[in-house]
């Protein structure tokens, strides 16, 4: 492919608020629209593309390595809401006791998926906290159901990744939703057989890589964090100090760019591939993720080849 881009598929809900010219009838349940935008990948999560410009901290190589797509985006931007609002509701969080950090240390595997899921979705016991909306969607989150779809023109190859969406934010190792979210994706992470180095596995952070996607970006895009609020009216004043378009920023911890920084995770559940490049033979397959336990022993994926 020339450029690694790609539509990504989302759904926004709509309140009643919001139609109220609709009929009552269809506001008597949940109403969403599809939206759907380019975005460019930033390569698979835990194998960052090397760029020598890239003046970061990296992790320690070798360690780790996934399946799981990866891209930036601004945390003001509408479809930020659209990662959540579909997804596992990361408001409700166990205010004490409920610190996913500490029973996973070390741990890998699938075991880490289902008991993540778990505390995400409240079903452990103890006091809930409801965080509003507004505040939820600055941190580490996510979880809602996406769509990503490649189109290799020259090939003639397409492929359609379904599954979940994270967001990765500052407070990704310091917060409770972030540390579940770590758990989440390290259960779809794989120890490199060639990684033998203890040490270097406890060094390996998830902060460390949210910052070095950041630094892999040029100058001009690590600026467009400081832009105005996109979508905002520019017959509006511009709130927030230093919000300009056309900057440039070499500083790593620049707090305005890293505040709207935002890295997202998209776990994929099912890939779609299909190979058009031969319009007498097409051919289509399904890649489904298998999850241990269910018979297959290690977790793995099993594809099946089905008509175009």
């Amino acid at each position: 492919m020339e450029s690694a881009e790609f539509t990504l598929s989302t759904l926004r809900y709509a309140s009643a608020a919001n139609v109220r010219d609709r009929r009552s009838s269809i506001l008597a349940a949940p109403l969403y629209f599809p939206r759907a935008r380019t975005c460019v990948c930033r390569g698979l999560w835990a194998n960052l593309p090397v760029n020598p410009k890239n003046d970061a901290p990296l992790n320690p190589s070798g360690v780790w390595e996934s399946d799981l797509l990866t891209f930036t985006t601004d945390a003001r931007m509408d479809k930020m809401e659209e990662l959540w609002e579909n997804g596992i509701d990361l408001g409700l969080r166990m205010a004490r006791g409920g610190d996913p950090g500490s029973p996973t240390t070390g741990k890998v595997g699938e075991e880490l998926w289902e008991e993540g899921l778990a505390r995400m979705k409240g079903k452990t016991t103890g006091e809930e906290v409801i965080k509003s909306a507004k505040e939820k969607l600055q941190g580490s989150g996510g979880g809602a159901t996406v769509e990503a779809v490649f189109w290799a023109r020259k090939p003639g190859v397409q492929w359609r990744i379904r599954g979940r969406a994270y967001v990765l934010a500052p407070d990704i190792e310091s917060s409770p939703e972030g540390r579940e979210v770590t758990t989440l994706l390290k259960s779809r992470m794989r120890r490199l057989a060639s990684s033998t180095d203890s040490y270097a596995t406890k060094e390996w952070s998830f902060a460390r890589e949210v910052t070095a996607h950041f630094g892999n970006l040029s100058p001009t895009m690590r600026g467009s964090f400081r832009n105005p609020p996109p979508g905002r009216p520019v017959s509006l004043p511009v709130e927030g100090e230093g919000l300009a378009l056309g900057q440039k920023v070499t500083d790593l911890e620049d707090p305005v760019a890293r505040a709207n920084f935002r890295l997202v995770v998209i776990v994929p559940d099912e890939i779609d591939q299909a190979d058009l490049s031969d319009p007498d033979h097409c051919r289509r397959w399904i890649h489904t993720y298998v999850s241990a336990g269910h018979g297959k022993g290690q977790s793995d994926w099993e594809t099946v080849e089905v008509w175009p």
